[in-house]
């Protein structure tokens, strides 16, 4: 019975996709919005094709700080997680630190990292990883802190130490929540990279999409925002393959 709610469901989805471009280009081609505002569709599509070559190296580039921050975003999260969870004077210590990273506004760090680590791919890796490191570190901590106590007690009287307790029991059962966040920090580190290279920077998509703006080439903007949700898109997707490769027993249920 999943099936075939599974395929109704992106019958649903390409559907809504298909009258949302069907409105597109009906008030693009009849002039209700003009070009210089919204290209067509046909126009979007041509410029991502022509300018294919062009739209590859920089997307090269982004991609590359993307990993590298998520990467490095990801284990700083699980290591905060992991030694909150160890530690109440760490948690005490960190938890206010953690939430007031977020507190201040991306757009008012990059430019401060840019100071401090110049041009290059170092401050868009920093800002990737303050994008990307929270989401784990706080999920993981809510799955570890989530924990039936008394499995940890039965294995605590059967002699196990703390590394057995995270190897059978903290590690296994909050997968579901790590995967959550890693969807959440997967699609902040392609618009995280963006963002950054828009402050500054020689390649990459946000430089291709400040160039292209300065030119009023609209239908190349449109051509890379498109691009940059695919991406995000197919991104989430793998995570999700390797949930359910990790995870076999959800699909079951």
């Amino acid at each position: 019975m999943k099936k075939p709610a599974s395929i109704k469901d992106n019958i649903s989805a390409a559907s809504l996709i298909i009258i949302i471009f069907a409105i597109w280009h009906f008030v693009t081609t009849r002039g209700i919005v003009g070009r210089f505002l919204l290209p067509k569709p046909f126009d979007v599509v041509k410029a991502f094709v022509t300018d294919f070559s062009t739209i590859s190296s920089h997307l090269g580039a982004t991609l590359t700080e993307a990993f590298i921050g998520l990467f490095i975003g990801v284990t700083l999260g699980f290591l905060i997680a992991l030694l909150m969870d160890l530690s109440d004077t760490v948690y005490s210590a960190f938890y206010p630190i953690l939430v007031i990273t977020q507190t201040v506004p991306t757009v008012a760090i990059a430019p401060l990292l840019v100071l401090w680590m110049g041009y290059g791919v170092m401050p868009k890796i920093a800002l990737i990883v303050i994008g990307t490191f929270f989401p784990i570190a706080v999920s993981l901590l809510e799955a570890f802190k989530e924990v039936d106590q008394d499995k940890i007690k039965l294995l605590k009287a059967m002699g196990a130490d703390k590394a057995e307790i995270y190897r059978y029991i903290k590690f296994p059962e909050s997968l579901t929540n790590f995967f959550a966040a890693f969807k959440i920090a997967v699609s902040y580190s392609v618009v995280g990279a963006v963002i950054a290279e828009w402050l500054g920077g020689y390649k990459g998509l946000g430089v291709y999409m400040i160039r292209v703006q300065k030119n009023y080439s609209f239908d190349k903007m449109f051509a890379v925002i498109f691009l940059i949700s695919a991406i995000s898109l197919i991104l989430m997707k793998l995570v999700s393959f390797i949930q359910k490769k990790m995870m076999p027993w959800t699909e079951e249920k």
